[in-house]
């Protein structure tokens, strides 16, 4: 008996027997198996609407979502089922996956460091490609593994036309590393070369490693993003052997956008720091920005930090972090555009985005998402009970905006402390301008 054939008989006794869950898992299994992914959702979604408290169907619920690559709700789903099992490695093999592919790096290497944790010995290819990195390398042979570790390195689809608003800082940026690379043979004409380092600072969640990389994508450039687990390291001399091979991938890949999230934590003022070892990395990474021993014509640095009072002064010195961007909160425009991407492709009726965005002033696009994720979470329930996905309503988002209150004030009140008593040469203006205080 074909699969198909199988398929129409467990329909078949679905009719006689309706609720019958052993069944209906049966018939999901195969319509899996099948590629029937769209048919295989409804009928979890009918079994946990028998069964609410079916933690298994649930869990496959979430499974067929991400092969959907609906990674938002498939994250909803499986933050639900790690309430009652946080250790559970399925689960957060999953939610570490599905929130990778939502672009949520950060998170989903701690989630994997967890299964690490709790399984010293689990592996897992995706993942290892992503967020493992080996402990130094002999200088021999440093060029060759700089050059064939690729796995570190992303090609964005992405645009500055894919990034709504921020008009001011993509035009910095456009002055100070597009047109280089585009009118490359007058800047050598006058000596210069193409490259150099941008620092990005501001609230976190305001969209700093999506407009990166959008930088890459609109010179068509290789992308490399580096966080602090993939240069700190245990032992002694490391660290600055991570972070110069990172340096070397960029080189000998050019041209090639290097972004350092998190940079204060690399770069941490000197001053404060205790250990000899802290210091040694901050001489490495000054070393490599300044270029002198090495060639960095095609490597745009660009960093990020919501604390850019914490970095050492040296890294703002020309040739290094030499323009430094203020990425404010998204304004209204932009409010408008991050809700409509983030609701694009899921179940949606008529929604005034315009008024949806009013309501959110202050918000990060970091604190969008968490609305549209809150208001999915919310529709999620309605349609266990229903087995039917109701589409989101304008209303339904504004619900969902009462819930939530923006990350960005925090931040904004420690700035403007900065920004009145510690404003070096003008160094938080924009802060000041944006909250319409005056020196």
């Amino acid at each position: 008996m074909s699969a198909d054939d199988l398929i129409q008989n467990l329909f078949e006794a679905l009719k006689v027997s309706p609720d019958n869950i052993p069944l209906k898992t049966q018939l999901a299994n195969l319509l899996e198996q099948n590629s029937r992914l769209g048919e295989a959702e409804q009928q979890w979604k009918e079994i946990i609407s028998l069964n609410p408290l079916n933690k298994e169907a649930k869990f496959r619920l979430a499974d067929i979502y991400y092969k959907q690559q609906k990674f938002s709700v498939a994250i909803v789903i499986l933050e639900e089922l790690l309430e009652s099992k946080p250790s559970s490695i399925p689960y957060l093999l999953l939610y570490s996956k599905s929130l990778l592919k939502d672009e949520l790096i950060e998170k989903s290497r701690s989630v994997y460091q967890k299964i690490i944790k709790l399984d010293p010995q689990f592996s897992d290819e995706m993942l290892d490609l992503r967020f493992r990195q080996s402990c130094g390398y002999d200088d021999e042979d440093e060029d060759e593994e700089a050059t064939t570790d690729t796995g570190l390195m992303d090609k964005p689809d992405l645009k500055f036309a894919d990034v709504g608003g921020m008009d001011r800082v993509k035009n910095e940026i456009d002055l100070k590393i597009i047109k280089p690379l585009q009118h490359a043979d007058l800047y050598k004409a006058y000596g210069k070369k193409t490259g150099g380092g941008i620092l990005l600072y501001g609230p976190p969640g305001c969209g700093k490693t999506y407009l990166a990389k959008a930088t890459a994508g609109e010179i068509d450039a290789n992308f490399i993003a580096v966080g602090i687990n993939d240069i700190l390291d245990m032992w002694v001399g490391n660290s600055e052997r991570n972070l110069h091979e990172m340096f070397e991938l960029a080189r000998n890949n050019t041209p090639c956008v290097l972004f350092f999230d998190e940079v204060d934590a690399l770069g941490a003022s000197r001053s404060d720091m205790r250990q000899t070892s802290g210091r040694h990395l901050i001489n490495q990474f000054l070393s490599e920005l300044d270029g002198v021993k090495y060639n960095n014509d095609g490597v745009l640095v660009l960093g990020a930090t919501n604390a850019p009072w914490h970095l050492d002064p040296a890294f703002r010195r020309p040739g290094r972090f030499d323009r430094i961007i203020f990425v404010e909160p998204p304004d209204f425009e932009s409010r408008v555009t991050i809700y409509e991407l983030n609701i694009k492709g899921k179940p949606n009726e008529d929604i005034d985005y315009k008024s949806v965005a009013k309501k959110s002033d202050g918000f990060s696009g970091a604190d969008i998402k968490a609305v549209v994720d809150i208001c999915i979470e919310s529709k999620l329930e309605e349609s266990f009970k229903t087995g039917i996905p109701g589409p989101i309503k304008t209303k339904d988002l504004l619900k969902a905006v009462s819930k939530h209150r923006p990350s960005t004030k925090e931040w904004f009140n420690t700035a403007k402390n900065y920004a009145l008593y510690a404003n070096d040469a003008g160094l938080y203006d924009d802060i000041l301008n944006f909250m319409k205080i005056k020196k």
